[in-house]
């Protein structure tokens, strides 16, 4: 069995929960501290030893290509200056792998997004990483999925469990597991009622993927919103050749709204040592603050 060297990460989508900011600009490179969104994915992509990825992008995203290309003007200029440590930065971002781009011409749905990248994957098994998901952890994400798609030899999705009344906004699985990190996933519902679900484990944005998907995608109706749904797609694989989901070790930031995007950028912040002490400062001002303002005693 190869190993999987290429990845794929949609990022064509308008972004309008986050209107006006994404007017003129990717959502994708809204910035999480000191780096835009998807420079987080593809690093973890990187790190678990993908070499290739392909970002399926639309109309007004050329600022992606941008921000992973060389800008020599800003090199030289950093260089005159000095300033090292930003220039190495900048430098490794260009250099992080073999980066790829192709449009998709109409907005779909997510299955139709990944069927985007067929030629790109040929005969390959593949990893998806979506961007609405940044997942903290010691070892990334990726990785996790990709250490039980090595053992099994099928597709393998991410999930976490999320809080119930939740569960209709995700793709859910029901599934078996011996250990409460590996499941053979029995079956998939995409963003079901919440009496429907059968537990509150949510895909949560990473995906190994045999290149099998491509053929069944082809003839997978629309769904909701009249969208081919990788979740639909994945459920006929899953009745084919079988499915396994990883439960995965790690924190997790939905910044698919505006609220998930602020934890985001707090809690990455709470990560860095050199912004730890002085974000966590600045959070008890804020709070003693409000206490003041709206506390008991507040006239």
């Amino acid at each position: 069995m190869k190993r999987v060297r290429k990845a794929v990460i949609p990022a064509a989508g308008l972004g309008t929960r986050f209107l006006p900011a994404t007017k003129a600009q990717p959502k994708e490179m809204l910035p999480l501290v000191d780096k835009p969104a998807i420079q987080y994915i593809v690093e973890e992509a990187v790190a678990a030893g993908i070499e290739d990825v392909l970002i399926v992008t639309g109309r007004s995203k050329r600022a992606i290509e941008d921000h992973f290309d060389r800008s020599v003007e800003l090199e030289m200029h950093l260089a005159e200056h000095e300033k090292r440590s930003t220039l190495e930065a900048v430098q490794h971002i260009s250099r992080l792998a073999n980066i790829h781009y192709i449009r998709q011409p109409e907005l779909k749905g997510l299955g139709h997004a990944v069927y985007m990248a067929r030629s790109f994957v040929g005969s390959e098994a593949f990893a998806v990483l979506l961007g609405d998901d940044i997942i903290y952890s010691e070892k990334p994400a990726l990785s996790q999925l990709l250490e039980i798609y090595d053992r099994c030899g099928v597709s393998v999705v991410g999930v976490k469990p999320v809080p119930k009344e939740s569960v209709s906004s995700y793709g859910i699985i029901a599934g078996i597991s011996s250990d409460e990190v590996e499941y053979r996933v029995s079956d998939l519902i995409e963003k079901p009622y919440v009496h429907e679900a059968p537990s509150n484990l949510a895909i949560v944005g990473r995906y190994v993927i045999t290149p099998d998907i491509f053929s069944i995608i082809e003839t997978t109706p629309p769904g909701k919103q009249g969208e081919v749904q990788l979740t639909d797609a994945l459920r006929s694989l899953m009745l084919r050749d079988g499915l396994s989901a990883c439960k995965i070790d790690g924190l997790r930031f939905d910044i698919g709204d505006k609220l998930g995007y602020i934890k985001a950028t707090i809690g990455l912040a709470l990560t860095r040592s050199d912004m730890r002490s002085d974000v966590m400062r600045y959070m008890h001002e804020v709070l003693e603050l409000e206490e003041r303002a709206h506390g008991p005693h507040a006239m």
